[in-house]
């Protein structure tokens, strides 16, 4: 009979276990997957990298975010300060160079209308001093001598009547443009205007308002009282487009200069 405490003492032998055909299975499935992943899988990971790229970003932005968390308090209001200052400075800048663009626009406009008025009065000048022909309506005047011979006196009256009737551009039988330094002499033959002999019949061409110089002429004892009184017949046709081509040559000044050539 043996010993119980003897059998208690002997060393246990564990057997070895063999590997069963599940073990086996389970592993080559888990190779399989890792090799050859099913379309589930493929799902699983994209959402992964997915989630870990959005935790990434977050943590990023957090980063950002505390850019300044570590700064004291008077460090941010010199920051802010720095930051309002440079805002008005800008902001001050963008005027001042408004208020220069404005007052651009203010000096070309100003010489724009400057020009525009000088170049009209210049015009004005020219068409009065007889420099350019001129077009535009008015009257013609036909003067013919029947029983006797017409004065220089009752033509210089008949012209300044028509230049107070706003008269703009005259000239005599489509030679002699008269300008305010013209002249009238009573001459054998006819008369002589700006040192040119014209005869009968005198043609006046006028431009101006045509029923203003029409009226000029017709004044009671006017130019035409006068005309008739010298023997003369008198027609006035009233056209609405006159052409004067006559015209002066410019006079250079002598002694007299601009400021600017001073």
């Amino acid at each position: 009979m043996s010993d119980p405490q003897q059998s208690a003492e002997q060393p246990r032998e564990t057997a070895a276990v063999p590997s069963g055909p599940d073990e086996d299975s389970g592993r080559r499935r888990l190779r399989q997957a890792l090799l050859h992943p099913g379309r589930s899988q493929v799902v699983v990971a994209v959402l992964l990298a997915v989630v870990a790229f959005a935790a990434i970003v977050q943590v990023q932005t957090a980063e950002d975010d505390d850019t300044y968390a570590g700064y004291r308090e008077q460090d941010l209001v010199n920051v802010l300060s720095g930051l309002a200052g440079a805002s008005r400075r800008a902001r001050a800048e963008i005027t001042r160079l408004e208020e220069a663009r404005d007052e651009l626009v203010s000096d070309t406009n100003a010489e724009r209308v400057a020009l525009q008025q000088a170049t009209n009065e210049a015009d004005t000048l020219s068409v009065l001093a007889g420099l350019v022909p001129v077009t535009g309506p008015g009257i013609r005047i036909t003067i013919t001598e029947v029983t006797g011979r017409v004065r220089a006196d009752t033509i210089l009256n008949m012209v300044q009547g028509l230049r107070i009737a706003s008269a703009e551009a005259m000239q005599f039988n489509g030679q002699v443009r008269l300008v305010a330094q013209s002249s009238f002499t009573s001459a054998e033959g006819g008369l002589v205007v700006d040192g040119q002999l014209l005869s009968s019949p005198y043609v006046v061409d006028v431009i101006g308002d045509p029923s203003a110089l029409a009226g000029a002429m017709s004044i009671l004892e006017g130019p035409r009282v006068d005309l008739a009184e010298d023997g003369a017949e008198v027609e006035v046709t009233t056209l609405a487009s006159l052409d004067i081509e006559s015209v002066r040559p410019a006079v250079e000044p002598e002694y007299a200069q601009p400021e600017d050539a001073q």
